[in-house]
């Protein structure tokens, strides 16, 4: 029996996907196989031993509070995980961790950073390439040292001045503002007039004091999943047809009708190889582990230019990461394992 720490939760705007990520994969984890031990973190911070019963039972947009009957939990250095009882710390035996935590403070190689120190294997990229794949404007500058196309962006810190009219004049319109550090398309405001950006600024840098100007790219939405190996694996890959104005947070988690998938894209196999081999590419550039989902847009020239690297990508019920393994022939509790497996160097 393997005993698989499930951290969830998380303080990012991502709370409630972790949730329902977490939920899945509990669901997918054969019980004759994994001892499964859920780990909320809430908005606050804390970490709790939670329930598997109540992580079945959580819905996303009403949970209940982690600090109802169940015990705290701690991290110390070279002794792993514990948690509180009967007045004292006692070890929380753990095989392998499974983060499932999305955006900033658990996606950012903080979460691994502390694994780390613990001595605790744990699915996914370690300090570094979560670190790289969160910061969109290093990564950026990263894939295209590597020679991989990216858009057109400028950068802004909180507070800094702008010069909307050498924005506009540069990037065209309509924009994109988002976060630096931030995932799910949290914080990101479509610039369609001069008179937006600023305001649309202002938005992101509530969630992070880095903020992206990107130029909007005309092109098709692909996205590729990748699974760790020797060598690492690309997915078919899938496309996304947003039914909004763009491929939004509510789209991409809430609203099941919030976009299209074509699953597979609609690509010739030339097309789909050379996705693939980019996708790997992109993985190993910013030292990626594990998984991970590369967002790209196809123009209409035939160009692949990067979005983004998504460390932890989602695992809820319509989430493109598990979709395309599944289209590929990896079904979710397959796919589970391996990553797993792949943790525990197995």
């Amino acid at each position: 029996m393997i005993r698989v720490g499930l951290l969830f939760g998380g303080q990012s705007a991502e709370h409630e996907i972790s949730v329902q990520s977490a939920r899945n994969i509990l669901a997918a984890l054969a019980p004759e196989r994994y001892e499964v031990v859920p780990i909320g973190i809430t908005r606050q911070g804390q970490w709790w031993l939670a329930d598997p019963e109540w992580l079945t039972q959580a819905s996303p947009q009403k949970l209940p509070p982690f600090e109802r009957g169940i015990t705290p939990v701690g991290v110390l250095p070279g002794q792993g995980l514990v948690q509180f009882r009967k007045h004292q710390w006692e070890p929380l035996p753990l095989a392998v961790v499974f983060p499932v935590l999305h955006g900033p403070r658990g996606e950012d190689g903080t979460v691994q950073g502390l694994l780390t120190l613990a001595g605790l294997p744990f699915v996914g990229a370690g300090v570094l390439g979560s670190a790289l794949g969160m910061d969109k404007e290093v990564m950026k500058r990263l894939l295209t040292q590597a020679g991989l196309a990216v858009g057109a962006y400028h950068c802004y810190r909180r507070g800094q001045a702008v010069d909307v009219a050498r924005v506009v004049g540069e990037l065209g319109l309509p924009l994109f503002v988002k976060p630096a550090n931030m995932g799910s398309s949290v914080g990101v405001t479509q610039v369609c007039t001069a008179e937006e950006l600023l305001p649309a600024l202002a938005k992101a840098w509530q969630y992070d004091p880095k903020a992206l100007v990107e130029q909007a790219i005309p092109g098709r939405e692909i996205e590729c999943a990748i699974l760790d190996g020797d060598p690492p694996q690309a997915s078919v890959p899938g496309e996304i047809i947003p039914q909004h104005d763009f491929y939004s947070y509510e789209a991409k988690y809430l609203d099941a009708q919030g976009a299209l998938l074509k699953m597979p894209a609609d690509l010739t196999p030339a097309e789909v190889a050379q996705v693939q081999a980019l996708s790997i590419q992109v993985f190993q550039v910013l030292e990626c582990a594990g998984l991970g989902r590369v967002d790209w847009f196809l123009t209409p020239d035939g160009q692949w230019i990067v979005n983004e690297m998504n460390t932890i990508p989602g695992f809820t019920q319509i989430s493109m990461y598990p979709k395309l393994w599944e289209l590929s022939g990896i079904s979710y509790g397959d796919l589970v394992n391996r990553l797993l497996s792949l943790a525990l160097g197995t």
